[in-house]
């Protein structure tokens, strides 16, 4: 999608379509991405984004706080849940180009713009939709009450047939708003009808000179609620600047500070404390959200819900959600004191370490390999064309860039993501390889160049674990020579590396808080996708893989059929010879 080249005039916009029914915009979109852009009839004119996704028709209508008129800077800015714009342009350019979901509850990504077949028959500009439609009716003659802002609220109150008349004209509207007024100079604006929760949703601060109504007690989340319409428009959570934010809001359900932003307090002068059982840190017995308590492997319908997942979401996004599965499964982040009390250190990196770590220690191998073989199995997966497989190529090697140290830092899930691009029945497909390079040379020349070597350095202990650019430090070494598993190459090099790989080991222990820290900062203010959380997890991964009743034989049997079914399909994929 091209850059907005007018962004005060919707006009000039292919995706905007006017003032346009409900049910008109829905007989335009078709396929899953399409989206328009309306002024809702029934809105006030309000901006509203209609997208096909899933096979639903989903509206969304877009917040709008107004600002006090200013040289050099636009009349209201527009928000959906996060990030605020200038212009109804740029919030589309930057959702469509980016990929973002249009709200974190649907995960709906606007994609393709259903483009207008017929001429607007109202000119519609920014400045229209940015402006408060002015009321219907003729304005009463100005009545002053006070000079105070105490006092705004009984001016204007006419008498109660006026007010009866009002109420009757606009539904919803109360009676305290029936009228619009105005003050000249330097006193304070009235808006000229009732405010819409979207410019309710965020109150401005006292500099930009707009008085607003006062709150509800407990605000409420759905705009269409608010005004009486039934719930027809998607929730959306849009989500105040910390500047900005002076109370919390009552109807906040999110708690004020998550697990993985408490900062843990600082214990001085520890003792020793003797350990008491091995520490698992997977969660026992969780409900899944996606599969039923008894699956079949690789269930169709389940797999059609990842790839959804994984497409609404930007490789960042999903980095994100990596990590913060990872450093709960390592017990990173999230280690209560309980477990720190049985385990005898303060975190999982520590364990890893120690004689009675042994548990966890097999916990992160199966991460590793559960991550690679969901990996391998997104390629090899796509029995269509060469060009369906080539994408997923090129999807992983977006995720491992999104991984790697400097971005995310997240090596333990870098480790799984490469393991799926390494893994022998993946690299074995010549001409998916040979269409990637073609048609997507620039993943395929950093897949190559950049992060094959860095997954060499750091399998031999060479390569970068600084607290600063990593968050979670590549463990597989330490893991793998801790469980006994042979090193290959020359009896000089197994040992060089065998030394580098428990200096290191010491060295991450150490720095245990540190990479906590860091963890905690890459994570602060992220809000994750519960669906794309729960299927990030090692116990959900391994019951879609293997099916609930196969999850629950033994590690070397399941790894070993399952790569018996990879080799099948490559095999079909890309027959030898």
């Amino acid at each position: 999608m091209q850059a907005p080249q007018d962004t005060d005039n919707l006009t000039c916009q292919p995706w905007y379509h006017g003032q346009l029914s409900r049910q008109e915009a829905e007989t335009l979109l078709l396929q899953d991405g399409d989206f328009l852009v309306r002024a809702s009839e029934s809105r006030g004119s309000h901006p509203v984004i209609s997208c096909c996704w899933r096979g639903k028709i989903l509206h969304f209508e877009v917040f709008r706080v107004v600002l006090r008129p200013r040289p050099g800077r636009p009349q209201a800015l527009f928000q959906l849940e996060d990030e605020r714009f200038p212009s109804m342009s740029a919030l589309v350019h930057s959702y469509v180009t980016r990929r973002r979901p249009l709200s974190q509850a649907t995960g709906a990504v606007a994609s393709q713009p259903v483009r207008r077949q017929r001429p607007l028959t109202r000119s519609f500009s920014e400045d229209v939709l940015t402006d408060i439609p002015a009321a219907p009716w003729p304005l009463r003659p100005r009545k002053w009450s006070s000079s105070q802002p105490a006092g705004l609220d009984h001016s204007g109150r006419g008498k109660r047939d006026d007010t009866a008349a009002v109420s009757s004209l606009v539904p919803g509207v109360p009676p305290a708003f029936g009228s619009a007024l105005h003050r000249t100079g330097s006193e304070p604006t009235l808006l000229k009808a009732l405010p819409h929760l979207g410019t309710m949703a965020d109150s401005l601060t006292a500099s930009d000179g707009q008085l607003h109504t006062k709150a509800r007690s407990v605000p409420l989340r759905t705009p269409s609620l608010a005004s009486g319409h039934p719930p027809t428009y998607c929730e959306l959570l849009p989500r105040v600047p910390s500047a900005q934010r002076t109370t919390p809001r009552p109807s906040c359900q999110e708690p004020a500070v998550w697990w993985w932003e408490a900062e843990e307090d600082e214990e001085e002068d520890r003792c020793f404390i003797r350990p008491q059982a091995e520490v698992s840190f997977c969660i026992p017995g969780h409900p899944s959200g996606l599969l039923g308590p008894q699956n079949r492997p690789l269930d169709p319908a389940v797999l059609c819900t990842l790839r959804s997942l994984l497409v609404a979401h930007h490789p960042e996004s999903t980095a994100l959600h990596l990590l913060l599965v990872d450093c709960q499964a390592i017990g990173l982040l999230g280690v209560t004191k309980s477990q720190k009390s049985a385990m005898g250190v303060a975190s999982g990196l520590e364990l890893l370490t120690l004689p009675h770590g042994h548990r966890l220690r097999l916990e992160v191998l199966e991460r590793i390999e559960t991550l690679a073989l969901a990996g391998a199995l997104a390629v090899l997966g796509c029995s269509g064309p060469l060009e369906e497989r080539a994408v997923a190529l090129k999807g992983l090697v977006d995720l491992a860039l999104a991984l790697r140290p400097g971005a995310t830092g997240d090596l333990l899930g870098l480790a799984g993501v490469m393991g799926a691009l390494l893994m022998p029945q993946v690299s074995r497909l010549e001409s998916t390889w040979r269409h990637l390079r073609r048609n997507h040379t620039e993943a395929a020349l950093v897949f190559e160049q950049e992060l094959k070597p860095l997954m060499r350095a750091l399998d031999e202990s060479t390569g970068p674990c600084n607290p600063g650019e990593v968050a979670l430090p590549h463990v597989a070494p330490l893991v793998r020579l801790l469980e006994g598993e042979e090193t290959s190459g020359p009896l000089d090099e197994s040992c060089d590396r065998l030394l580098r790989t428990l200096l290191g080991a010491r060295q991450v222990a150490r720095d245990a808080p540190l990479f906590r820290r860091a963890a905690a900062q890459r994570l602060q203010g992220f809000r994750p996708n519960p669906e794309l959380w729960e299927a990030l997890t090692t116990g959900f991964l391994r019951r879609l893989l293997w099916g609930s009743k196969g999850a629950q034989a033994t590690r070397a049997n399941r790894l070993e059929k399952f790569h018996h079914v990879l080799s099948i399909l490559s095999q079909q994929l890309e027959p030898a010879g």
